[in-house]
């Protein structure tokens, strides 16, 4: 594969100090909307979006939303400090936007969880419940975050983020703890109730490799391809984009050599490129995705040339 960026469609510093984790539902015709969050002073996310025009290889910005569509919940939920979102899809008419849910503790720096919210009129978003839709279990008893949810053939298939194990080692890294995470498989009926597999999809594959993050999943030809984010490869700490592939949905390959994208030598994804979301729109291949600061720089985006 080979992407050719197009820079910031969406950058910082004007109407969002954060613009991370761009997830896009497709609206009518060539307008899709842009799901993101983005961070008040007290570093809690709420989940905003616009809409863009996607035609010819090029995006451009209709409008934003005058608001958020959904804030962080109330006191003590799993959600109270902070949403950020994964995934938006149709179901019956309405909907369904799959987020996680942040809450501080103390032992480590936050759990996570993921929640769902409904909108029955296209805009106006409303819990399903004040409870996870699916929490810490048997096989990810650590952390829940991050889905990524299709439909075929009326199963509900679910890739998300599983928490391994939390690890501390001294004064280095995050409050001197690091987070293991890889990449899961569930199905359902409704895209509520989940059966959840016990083996990972993907799995870490370098030495010093600790987070999986964020699948994106595409069926083309039989083949489903998936797009996720990894830290400490081969190519240094912070984030770079992964991609692997599967003729089942369950069992992967990795084929991060082929993933087409890589850092800038300058600018706002020179440090770290992180979260895509991968559309096939037109006969093309589009890629939104965050670079420096975890979304801290914008949400840019890049074509794809070569398969």
């Amino acid at each position: 594969m080979k992407w050719k960026k197009r820079g910031l469609i969406f950058p910082t510093g004007i109407v969002a100090t954060y613009a991370s984790l761009p997830t896009v539902l497709k609206m009518q015709g060539n307008v899709f909307r842009v799901f993101y969050a983005s961070r008040d002073r007290n570093n809690i996310s709420s989940i905003y979006h616009f809409e863009v025009t996607i035609e010819n290889g090029r995006c451009e910005i209709l409008k934003h939303s005058k608001g958020p569509v959904l804030t962080a919940g109330r006191l003590a939920t799993f959600d109270e400090h902070g949403v950020t979102p994964s995934m938006a899809i149709y179901v019956d008419g309405k909907i369904y936007l799959y987020y996680t849910g942040w809450q501080r503790w103390n032992s480590v720096p936050f759990n996570f969880a993921i929640g769902l919210a409904i909108s029955e009129d296209g805009g106006t978003f409303k819990r399903y419940r004040e409870v996870p839709i699916i929490d810490r279990n048997e096989y990810s008893p650590f952390l829940i975050a991050s889905p990524f949810v299709i439909c075929e053939s009326g199963i509900f298939r679910m890739w998300y983020v599983g928490g391994v194990k939390w690890e501390s080692y001294g004064s280095q890294g995050e409050d001197g703890i690091k987070h293991y995470y890889n990449i899961r498989y569930a199905e359902s009926m409704d895209g509520i109730r989940w059966t959840l597999y016990p083996k990972p999809c993907i799995d870490f594959r370098y030495e010093n490799e600790y987070a999986i993050a964020r699948p994106v999943v595409l069926k083309e030809n039989g083949v489903y391809k998936m797009w996720f984010s990894y830290r400490a490869g081969p190519k240094g700490s912070t984030y770079r984009i992964g991609y692997a592939e599967s003729k089942d949905g369950i069992h992967w390959v990795r084929k991060d050599e082929f993933v087409g994208i890589d850092v800038s030598k300058v600018g706002w994804d020179s440090e770290m490129i992180c979260y895509a979301y991968v559309i096939k729109h037109e006969n093309k291949k589009y890629m939104f995705y965050n670079g420096n600061g975890y979304g801290r720089t914008g949400i840019g985006y890049a074509v794809l040339e070569e398969e």
